[in-house]
Order: structure tokens, then C-alpha cells, then sequence
């Protein structure tokens, strides 16, 4: 950031300045890591109905008080003279382990009392990662780190239509899994969009929770959705899920899970087309024919 010159006026200002007559939170990052978990089918619980594919969190045991022992998103306290961008890459490198990451902040949560600590305001990321490709270790500070398969129902429970207003409730069903144990952890997340004319305003409560730290709950459901709309918007998004080289199957079965319906093959290869390159590597599995693999078009991702 280039040097900030002041004029004589403005120096004798800040010198009689301040800052400790204001209350300042603290800062700190929340990292919702979403991977693909591709389960074998040994593993699978019904082979005829779950995907070979599922959506993966990666969640820390938390080491120490408050909630200690409960599951929670990577995340900590921004150092000074550091970006919040900074502190989340260095809270997932420290706690988790991952270095390499596809990482963009998403929102910002300021609930009064979110954390019993005091007033702590955190910036929430989205990260992607292929899971294959980092491998998951929990720090010091954190118990374990483990992933969970992240399934989500939602259900809208009222609208109120009244002249220029109108407000409308739904609730987001949290449902998570580990991967290694099967533990299972469950949340109800209300969100309320009210209207007055044409503004919107959003709000989210915890009606429930089980298993997870302070507002994580919230957290990990609005990066999910913001995950699914940017699926569904740009697209692109979903290749950094994905390892060098994929299949168009694969790539397919990613973007189904994460939008949640079944996309028509001869579109989704059109779509797709202009972003992947076709190598001429094949895979075999077990009693299929070979798949040609195929990798980004960095021309494309590089606009």
C-alpha cells in the first residue's frame, strides 16, 4: 500500500487521538474447507443409493475452552500487520495442515455473544481443495482434525405476504457425518428474508444445534449455499475441487452433487467444453471401459 502523506493539521489531529475511548472487537477468519470424498463401494452404507461421490467438510476437535472437545471450523485470531486473507491461510496451514487452497471470503458474522470469550467479529472463507491432493493433519491447538459428509434439507416453513412487506422463513436441515467414524453431528439454521417494498434485508438464527462450536452451525450452511450458487452462476468454481487430471464423468458427478440434481451429459459437455483440455491419458475401472482424462484450460481460468 503506498505511504499516506499528511498535512501538518492532520498530524497535530491524530497525535491527540484516541483510540482506547472505543470498544474494538477481535478479528478473527473461519474456514469452511469443502473436498469431494469418493467412497468405495465396500464402504458404501446402500450402493444402490448413495453417490460414489459426496460433499466433504473438514471440521477440528477443538483442544481447549470455550467448547472444548466439540467439532469446528478451522479458523483463529488475526495477528497484527496482517491481512484476515493471511490469517486464514495460516489458521488452516496450522490446524489442518493444508497449504494449497482455493480460498475467497464469503461473509462476515458479528452476532453479539456468538463467542463467550467477548466481542469477536470473524470473517468467514470458503476454501476448496482436492482432497487427494493435501493431506490432513491436526495441529497443536486441535484435538483432531477429520472429515464429514455434509448433507443439507431445506425446508421453507412460512411466508407473510402483506402489502409492501413480506417476510419469508426457511430452515436449512444440517446434517454431518464423519468419514472415518460415522459420528454425526446436526444443526437447524433459520434463515428470515424480510422485505419492505423492494429491499431485502437477511437474517439467520440457530434453533438447534449438536456437536458444534459457537455460530459454526450458521457458518457452514451459508457457505454451502454460497458454494451452490456460485456453482450454478459461474461454474468454474467447482474445478478446484477436482485434481489435475479428471474425467468428464467425474467432473459431472461433482457439479450434480453440489447443485443437487442431474445434469443432461451432451449439455454439460457443451458447457464445459471451452474450459478442459483432453490429454491423452485413459483410466480403467473395475468393469469399465477406459476414460480419456482431461485437465483445466488455464487460458480459460486465467481471464
Amino acid at each position: 500500500m503506498a505511504p499516506y502523506k499528511m498535512t501538518p493539521d492532520e498530524k497535530e489531529f491524530l497525535a491527540g487521538y484516541d483510540m482506547s475511548k472505543y470498544d474494538r472487537p477481535s478479528l478473527t477468519a473461519d474456514i469452511a474447507v469443502f473436498a469431494i470424498l469418493t467412497q468405495a463401494e465396500e464402504e458404501k452404507e446402500d450402493y444402490r443409493r448413495e453417490p460414489r461421490q459426496r460433499v466433504g467438510l473438514l471440521l477440528i476437535k477443538r483442544g481447549g475452552f470455550p467448547y472444548k472437545d466439540y467439532w469446528a471450523l478451522p479458523g483463529g485470531f488475526a495477528m497484527k500487520d496482517e491481512t484476515l486473507s493471511q490469517t486464514a491461510m495460516r489458521e488452516l496451514q496450522e490446524e489442518t495442515g493444508v497449504s494449497r487452497a482455493y480460498l475467497e471470503p464469503f461473509g462476515v458474522f458479528s452476532t453479539p455473544g456468538r463467542d463467550p470469550r467477548g466481542w469477536v467479529v470473524s470473517q468467514g472463507f470458503l476454501a476448496l481443495i482436492d482432497a487427494d491432493g493435501n493431506k490432513v493433519q491436526a495441529g497443536s491447538d486441535a484435538g483432531e482434525a477429520d472429515w464429514f459428509v455434509i448433507d443439507i434439507e431445506q425446508e421453507e416453513m412460512k411466508k407473510h405476504v402483506q402489502k409492501s412487506r413480506a417476510e419469508i422463513r426457511t430452515r436449512f436441515l444440517l446434517s454431518l457425518r464423519s468419514f472415518r467414524s460415522g459420528e454425526k453431528l446436526t444443526a437447524t439454521v433459520e434463515q428470515v428474508r424480510s422485505f419492505l417494498t423492494h429491499h431485502e434485508t437477511v437474517s439467520y438464527e440457530i434453533i438447534e444445534q449438536n456437536g458444534l462450536a459457537f455460530d459454526h452451525a450458521e457458518i457452514i450452511v451459508r457457505a454451502f449455499m454460497d458454494l451452490k450458487e456460485r456453482a450454478q452462476d459461474a461454474g468454474k468454481i467447482v474445478f478446484d475441487l477436482m485434481p489435475e487430471k479428471f474425467t468428464l464423468y467425474s467432473l459431472q458427478e461433482t457439479y450434480e452433487i453440489i447443485l443437487g440434481e442431474k445434469l443432461t451429459t451432451p449439455n454439460f459437455r457443451r458447457k464445459i467444453a471451452p474450459y478442459v483440455i483432453e490429454t491423452d491419458e485413459t483410466v480403467t475401472g473395475a468393469g469399465h471401459r477406459p476414460a480419456k482424462l482431461f485437465k483445466r484450460n488455464l487460458e480459460m481460468f486465467y481471464q
